[in-house]
């Protein structure tokens, strides 16, 4: 690490070149191929799946979900004027470039468009599928024709996939926001422009390469479209950090009276070496996600990996070279000016950070059982989570699609927004036969509102039966239909006939995604666990250390899941912060969550703890070990955690109610972590554990091999007294036992 960051001081210029051109390289890459991200949760051979092929295969080309839906307070939609207005606005609508059919209330066929009091209608949309889906600008049209004839007692909103694309907020307010709170918090830690401005600009560029990385990702295996921005979510929060600490350890050595080239040697060869740990612990915990063999969440992984490694390597290589380029000017005027009077200072543990290192080192049960009890009531909510289909009727109030949704479902009732369908494969005239009988029995089923006739493809080879439940798509009960459906209803009315009927819908797909990935969970979370435990257990040369770091990164991971599941399944505020109505969680959030939750938790374990072994190492006095290394390393981590959890919150503004739930909930494991666990809890226990800390059987030390995190700081000129003799020195400014000082050569 030393040899590469004097590689990159040298040539600074040539660095900073290389780095501009692999984001303006990798940006027109990606603007000239275009993106081409995916939000299909089907898994393969699974009932949905099966049922989705058939469907595709017999009727291609089908019409999609999207719909124009009007109501009227007084009077019906057939009235003369509502109809009047509307079959014109239908008609404009019919007529635009993209639009490839409109299909209205008002003609022969119609009638089922129409609700049964008479007050609501809709009309089916089809956009052209060439190149993937009709654009923003074509959708915004058709929204602003459709809206256009609404008046005081005509209320049109519209629904369905392609009409949400059009909803999303526009440019980068979440990003930006993020930022500018980021480098207000870096001004204050560090009370100098250039050096707050350092991590922004070494986060962005990291960022921005791997942004442009992943678009061109999306062309090689398949991504989720909310992939970017939580890779964005996750490498500003990383990237940020890594570069502060790096740049704290480097002012560090300015102050101490290093030139500029050896104090940013000194940084990237003992916390640059720890930053790669920690980027390492991530990406093992987000590669995890690999072994679910799950498409849609392998490309999550890779990207999200991408963007954490490129934002590690712009730590450790522009970072240095930027360090270089400012100079002395990483020190604020008045730490300049001190330097260049009195020389050299001595970094003593005074303040706040002392006195509440000394404060948890004389109360540690106390403190550690408040902690544990906070930490236990904040995860409570975690019990009752329920994974399911998040739809448009979980859209804020104000958006178009939630309000055509709910129009729909007080007209047609909830279920007309998540049919289900039956699908079968049909061969012979008896199969056909038995076939067109299902439906009558279905009408009498529990849970059923309505049952459309059979039809059949071109052939009469595949048989399609659309069912509308009498619950919306996200009700336990609609999910309870599907089962009773598959294990009982249909296998019963099919018997001796041989056709298998395949349920799908959207309730269904989101149904088996979510099966598939509870059943796997328990590997995955073992897998994650126990790889972070290795890489510890390496570092640490300690059983319990590891122990420690995964019971906290579990912790961390279900208190943050309890205030997901209290704001977004409970609805506690999500109106209110403009992330739309109560509704059950993402199947993929818990792995993807888990993934990052574990990864950032161990970044501040290895921040925390390689400190305290450090002093263990050289003192073998464990309140020593634990009382210094919270002292001195509590500061930038709970400065880190300011700026990784306003990062993570201003995620909220994007206006994806995914997004928010991890902006949410990675701000609150960040908060509950820094401010928690690893302040007060982590030291609490190992105050209480003493010298078990560090205990690691004898044979086992023997076959492990051995890695360094973060080795002592080398001060030119300096040697190492060869025996340590700890003096206690307590006053009320300072806390700590000092080692005599060194002996210069």
């Amino acid at each position: 690490m030393t040899s590469l960051a004097r590689w990159c001081l040298r040539r600074r210029f040539a660095v900073i070149v290389l780095w501009l051109v692999a984001l303006l390289g990798t940006g027109a890459a990606a603007t000239f191929a275009g993106s081409a991200y995916s939000n299909d949760y089907g898994v393969p051979g699974t009932e949905s799946a099966r049922a989705t092929a058939l469907l595709q295969k017999a009727f291609p080309g089908g019409t999609g979900d999207d719909t124009v839906v009007w109501h009227t307070g007084t009077g019906t939609v057939r009235a003369a004027g509502v109809e009047q207005r509307m079959t014109a606005a239908l008609r404009e609508i019919a007529e635009l470039p993209g639009v490839t059919d409109v299909s209205g209330p008002y003609g022969a066929d119609g009638a089922a468009r129409v609700s049964p009091d008479g007050h609501t209608a809709y009309a089916s949309l089809t956009f052209a599928t060439d190149g993937g889906g009709p654009g923003k600008a074509l959708v915004k049209k058709v929204v602003d024709t459709a809206r256009g004839a609404a008046t005081d007692d005509l209320q049109v909103a519209l629904g369905g996939s392609s009409i949400a694309t059009a909803e999303g907020k526009s440019g980068h307010l979440s990003e930006i926001i993020g930022v500018l709170v980021a480098a207000v918090v870096l001004f204050v830690v560090f009370g100098s422009l250039a050096a707050s401005l350092l991590p922004i600009a070494t986060a962005l560029v990291g960022v921005g390469t791997a942004a442009m990385g992943t678009v061109l990702l999306g062309h090689l295996m398949t991504v989720a479209d909310f992939a970017p921005m939580l890779g964005t979510l996750i490498g500003l929060g990383v990237g940020i950090d890594y570069a502060l600490f790096i740049v704290t350890r480097h002012r560090k050595g300015l102050r101490a009276g290093l030139s500029v080239a050896e104090a940013a040697e000194q940084a990237v060869a003992t916390t640059g070496r720890a930053v790669v740990f920690a980027g390492g612990t991530v990406c093992v915990a987000l590669l995890g996600m690999l072994i679910l063999r799950l498409s849609f969440l392998n490309g999550v992984a890779i990207a999200a990996s991408l963007t954490v490694v490129l934002t590690v390597a712009a730590s450790v290589t522009l970072l240095p070279a930027l360090l270089g380029l400012i100079g002395h000017r990483a020190l604020s005027r008045r730490e300049r000016r001190h330097l260049a009077e009195r020389g050299p200072r001595t970094e003593t543990l005074t303040g706040l950070a002392a006195r509440w290192s000394a404060f948890v080192e004389r109360h540690p049960k106390l403190l550690g059982t408040v902690a544990a009890a906070v930490m236990l009531v904040i995860a409570l909510p975690t019990a009752s989570l329920q994974l399911g289909t998040s739809d448009q009727g979980n859209n804020p109030a104000t958006s178009t699609t939630r309000q055509a949704y709910d129009m729909l479902g007080a007209g047609f009732g909830p279920g007309v927004n998540g049919p289900l369908t039956l699908v079968a494969d049909l061969d012979g005239a008896a199969d056909r036969l038995a076939f067109n009988r299902l439906p009558e029995i279905l009408r009498h089923t529990e849970g059923v509102a309505s049952v459309s006739p059979s039809v059949l493809s071109g052939n009469g080879d595949t048989g399609v039966i659309t069912v509308v439940p009498t619950t919306s798509p996200q009700s336990r009960a609609t999910s309870d239909l599907v089962e009773r459906l598959r294990g009982t209803v249909l296998p019963k009315a099919m018997d001796h006939t041989g056709v298998d009927v395949q349920v799908g819908g959207l309730t269904a797909s989101y149904d088996d995604f979510a099966g598939i990935i509870l059943g796997k969970l328990p590997l995955f979370v073992g897998t994650v666990v126990g790889l972070g435990c290795l890489l510890l257990l390496l570092a640490f040369r300690s059983i319990g250390i590891p122990l420690k770091a995964a019971v906290m990164n579990i912790a961390a991971v279900a208190s943050s899941f309890g205030l997901i599941v209290a704001i977004f399944q409970w609805g506690w505020g999500s109106e209110l912060l403009g992330l739309g109505g109560a509704g059950p969680i993402e199947p993929f959030l818990p792995v993807v969550m888990v993934s990052v939750l574990f990864g950032l938790s161990m970044d501040y374990q290895v921040f925390l703890v390689s400190r305290m072994y450090e002093e263990w190492l050289a003192t073998r006095d464990n309140c020593r070990a634990v009382r210094v290394g919270l002292a001195e390393t509590s500061r930038v981590i709970n400065s880190a955690a300011v700026i990784m959890i306003s990062v993570f919150l201003a995620f909220v503004l994007s206006g994806d109610r995914v997004i928010a739930m991890f902006g949410i909930g990675l701000a609150a494991a960040v908060a509950l972590d820094a401010f928690v666990l690893r302040t007060l809890l982590v030291p609490a226990l190992m105050h209480m554990l003493g010298g078990a800390n560090w205990w690691l059987p004898g044979w086992l030390d023997r076959r492990l091999p051995r890695i360094s995190i973060e080795p002592p700081e080398r001060v030119p000129g300096v040697v190492p007294v060869a025996v340590v003799v700890p003096v206690r020195v307590v006053t009320d400014e300072v806390v700590r036992e000092r080692v005599p000082e060194r002996v210069p050569v």
